[in-house]
């Protein structure tokens, strides 16, 4: 039986957001296609930080995300991730580790900052994000910690980071750590657009070694190229042991072989849509690791989305956090 010193690793970008509360013309005005996750190079980034006039700042990236709401959950994480030696790279390390997630991913040596996701949000709730990989980018094999991996009940990945080359390898391999050690893989896909990138590297993925399989509506639907949820979701229960779909105000859908299991959204005021999928993942990894059956599994994960969707930024405060357990 695997021993287990963590609960979750997640494996992602590193990257410290800068959020900015804006309107529809503002997206217009820089053409950004509302919704959607966007890569940029430096200049640009540099470019639209100095438009974003009165946003804050505060770490990010979805996995490390989900690795601080769960670890305010009480879980037990580690994360692993590429930040460069900068000032953004050290109010990435020292915002997770103050959360209490272990975190000890070396600093890239080389010449490029740390990642940065600009994220502006409309009235509406809808966040569109523009990010540069920076540092995060350069995540590769040798960044992947096995002792690390083979002690986690779930290596937990966050399907942003398949854009590097480097870090689809590095993906593979701590997958196959995992199931060499006999613990579990879990994926996000994390969105449509990275899917239709990398649709065909995610269901090698997904076919060699992901136990739970974390999507949208429309990230499943686009991984099957089919327009029907229903049997997006046949399929996924067909691909992988866990499938967990969310579905908005209509709920989430969890499958496992012919179980299936329907959770009913929060009533909640939107405010930010950001980190909404993180904190769900969070959640459910947490009840789930703990031995608890997906009924609870999703409803954690469903109140934790709640509270992320309630306020600006992807981290419900601790506080609110420990308060859904009871």
């Amino acid at each position: 039986m695997a021993v287990s010193q963590f609960d979750i690793t997640g494996i992602g970008n590193a990257i410290v957001d800068f959020l900015l509360q804006t309107d529809d013309e503002f997206l217009k005005r820089h053409d950004m296609p509302k919704g959607a996750m966007s890569l940029i190079d430096a200049d640009t980034a540099t470019r639209l930080t100095e438009a974003m006039q009165g946003g804050h700042s505060a770490s990010g990236g979805s996995a490390a995300n989900s690795c601080a709401v769960a670890a305010a959950l009480g879980a037990r994480v580690a994360f692993l991730g590429k930040v460069a030696k900068d000032e953004m790279g050290e109010v990435f390390r020292r915002e997770i580790a103050g959360v209490g997630v272990h975190y000890a991913t070396p600093a890239l040596e080389a010449p490029v900052p740390t990642a940065r996701c600009l994220i502006l949000v409309t009235p509406d709730g809808q966040r569109t994000m523009n990010t540069y990989l920076g540092a995060g980018g350069e995540f590769a094999l040798h960044d992947i910690d096995e002792t690390i991996i083979a002690a986690s009940k779930v290596t937990y990945l966050e399907g942003y980071l398949f854009d590097p080359p480097a870090a689809q390898s590095a993906f593979i391999e701590a997958a196959r750590m995992a199931r060499a050690a006999g613990q579990e893989v879990a994926l996000s896909l994390s969105d449509a657009f990275c899917v239709d990138r990398h649709r065909e590297g995610f269901k090698r993925l997904i076919a060699e070694g992901v136990d739970i399989l974390f999507a949208n509506e429309t990230e499943i639907c686009s991984l099957y190229e089919v327009n029907s949820f229903e049997e997006a979701a046949t399929r996924a229960a067909l691909d992988v042991k866990i499938a967990v779909l969310t579905r908005s105000e209509q709920g989430s859908l969890i499958l496992r072989g012919e179980e299936s299991v329907l959770i009913p959204a929060e009533e909640v005021a939107l405010v930010d849509s950001t980190g909404a999928g993180d904190a769900y993942a969070a959640g459910f990894l947490t009840a789930y690791t703990r031995g608890q059956g997906l009924e609870a599994a999703g409803k954690l994960g469903t109140k934790a989305a709640a509270l992320a969707i309630a306020r600006i930024g992807a981290r419900p405060p601790a506080h609110e956090l420990r308060a859904l357990l009871g």
